[in-house]
């Protein structure tokens, strides 16, 4: 599920969580460093964090920040076509995404 609120050219930011099974927690939390280093990396990316729930075993939160929409669309587009993207391939995720505004 994603949910989307207001549209600027400001700012985008991404907060949720991604639900890991037992049985692909292995392959997922292997492949999350180097995932991280090349979101990290891209233009227009100002914050890229994935870090384990303490609370519920097999959940990641996550929290991004683009410069713009733009930046975060090119970041979505190398995902999906990332070990990433093949990886985590139709694990729940539930997002928010917001725009600052104008």
């Amino acid at each position: 599920m994603i949910e989307t609120a207001q549209h600027s050219p400001r700012g985008l930011r991404l907060s949720g969580h991604i639900d890991v099974p037992a049985a692909r927690l292995a392959a997922v939390t292997a492949a999350l460093p180097d995932h991280i280093r090349l979101s990290r990396a891209e233009p227009g990316c100002l914050l890229f964090d994935v870090t384990p729930d303490p609370a519920r075993p097999g959940r990641f939160n996550v929290s991004e920040r683009f410069v713009d929409r733009a930046a975060f669309e090119a970041h979505q587009a190398r995902v999906g076509a990332s070990d990433w993207g093949k990886i985590t391939e139709g694990l729940p995720r539930s997002y928010r995404i917001e725009e600052d505004r104008a």
